[in-house]
């Protein structure tokens, strides 16, 4: 039976991968580091922040003690601020989507690699904030996507106050990486994923593949989760 979904944010809700790439380089602008965007998509968009960081760090790429990573994000999270305030967007469909599950009450969560500033900034300015009873974000897990430990503690986060608890397999996740997919299977929930950042054939472990949110219907949901 299906009860809920869980999101990821960047990529998924909003279109910003791309600022968190430039946001990533200019703050690795002042150690002579920058990542392409090849190497973005291949290697680091399913990361969070600290995450990115320490696997530039243990690479060899970024020369610094793992002890500045927290230093580093901070900087990262300002400029991605500022970036945020003129180009973030919505992606196309979200809203309507949103407004589909909400009005059949189906309780909204999100689970992403981001910081909860960056995401509460983007989703206050969007209007989105009310649609979601939850968010896990970046620092509150210890061990980030592809593990599923942010998809269990947002599931138990879900589950406070309910009186008949939700299951993982009555969860539906969307993602947009295989990163994120894969926390999703490890945490017993169904796979949704969105072609924003990957093309259909990079993200087949994936129960179903759309373009758009609004392109599925309550049906659809429930069918995976029956």
């Amino acid at each position: 039976m299906f009860k809920a979904v869980i999101f990821d944010f960047d990529g998924v809700i909003t279109d910003s991968e791309v600022l968190h790439l430039r946001a990533f380089n200019k703050s690795l602008e002042p150690f002579g580091v920058g990542l392409t965007t090849k190497e973005y998509y291949q290697n680091y968009l399913g990361f969070s922040d600290f995450d990115c960081y320490k696997t530039l760090i243990d690479n060899g790429l970024l020369k610094v003690g793992r002890e500045r990573i927290g230093e580093i994000i901070k900087q990262k999270s300002a400029i991605f601020e500022e970036l945020t305030k003129t180009e973030g967007r919505m992606i196309e469909g979200v809203h309507e989507f949103l407004v589909m599950l909400q009005d059949n009450g189906v309780p909204m969560a999100i689970c992403s690699g981001s910081l909860l500033v960056e995401i509460e900034l983007m989703l206050d300015e969007a209007n989105l904030r009310h649609f979601f009873k939850t968010i896990v974000s970046a620092e509150q897990v210890k061990k980030g996507k592809p593990d599923p430990e942010g998809f269990l503690l947002t599931l138990e986060k879900l589950n406070d106050g309910c009186a008949v608890p939700i299951n993982a397999d009555q969860c539906v996740v969307i993602e947009d990486s295989h990163w994120g997919l894969e926390a999703g299977n490890a945490a017993g929930m169904h796979t949704i994923a969105v072609t924003n950042s990957y093309d259909a054939g990079q993200l087949t472990m994936a129960e179903k593949v759309v373009a758009r949110l609004s392109d599925l219907s309550m049906d659809d949901l429930r069918q995976l989760c029956a």
